[in-house]
């Protein structure tokens, strides 16, 4: 049974199933590990359906086996079996809120998603880090500044961000939601000059035609020996474009294989389409 964690790797659903049957017809223990592993397993290969007949079959639950069989419910997208399990749930522990948190923010129902965080401090728990960052990322793929301003609210409260961990997203976050003065004034105190907060806000300074001032971000960067990846390159292109700097977006552009080890790929090669077509035909 120790092989069944790597299964998703190596086998599909029929095997799964191959599997299931086997346990059933012989005497192996089915156990709180093996009910995890066998709802994991059926979910990661798309069969939400059969995981929750298994979590519904087996007495084996503890709070680890609700927790998967919640995260298989939302990683298919059925955020009302989801909560239906939650609020069914014996013990729930951190990863349970948190899982729901981000279940909630994902779909843009940050109301809901506001209101756990809420009821998670009063019975004295706190969301993770990584809850916190999705998030901020739902946020600002739904432009959904008031609940990332309370996010932001909520982390300086709680002192959750004194090594700077969530400062590229709360960037991004401003950027997208239209705030990028807020977005700025973050990144200016960042105790954390990483390749992640220096190319969300030289994006983000982009995104809102302010291509020189990214540039001198990206000059920054480099004199802080902090390489580029992709997505930076997208952002500083970007910012040639709105500035018009039609030799220096050339001499970027030619810069990222020969200086940076990058080869451009699709959505780099648009923007340059893009720009060329703008300032040079």
């Amino acid at each position: 049974m120790k092989t069944i964690p790597t299964a998703t790797d190596e086998f599909d659903e029929f095997d799964q199933k191959t599997i299931h049957c086997f346990i059933e017809k012989s005497e192996v223990e089915v156990d709180e590990f093996v009910s995890n592993t066998l709802i994991n397993t059926y979910g990661e290969c798309g069969s939400l359906t059969d995981a929750y007949r298994f979590f519904q079959e087996t007495a084996m639950k503890n709070t680890v086996v609700w927790n998967t069989m919640i995260h298989q419910s939302l990683e298919h997208n059925n955020l009302d079996l989801g909560k239906q399990l939650f609020d069914s749930m014996p013990e729930r522990d951190v990863a349970s809120w948190n899982s729901m948190i981000r279940g909630f923010a994902n779909i843009g129902q940050y109301e809901e998603a506001l209101a756990l965080i809420h009821d998670m401090e009063i019975l004295v728990f706190r969301p993770k880090a990584l809850t916190l960052l999705s998030t901020l990322s739902a946020c600002a793929s739904h432009g959904a500044l008031e609940a990332g301003v309370w996010i932001h609210c909520y982390v300086n409260n709680n002192d959750l961000n004194r090594d700077g961990s969530l400062d590229s997203s709360l960037i991004d976050m401003y950027s997208k939601c239209g705030d990028i003065s807020k977005a700025i004034q973050i990144f200016e105190v960042s105790p954390r000059r990483d390749l992640f907060t220096w190319t969300s806000i030289i994006c983000g300074l982009a995104m809102h035609g302010h291509g020189k001032k990214a540039l001198c971000y990206f000059f920054e960067m480099n004199e802080s020996q902090v390489s580029p990846d992709k997505v930076t390159m997208v952002g500083v292109l970007s910012a040639c474009a709105h500035a018009g700097l039609i030799e220096q977006g050339r001499r970027y552009f030619q810069s990222m294989e020969k200086v940076f080890g990058l080869v451009p790929r699709l959505s780099i090669m648009v923007v340059w389409l893009i720009f060329l077509a703008e300032w040079v035909v």
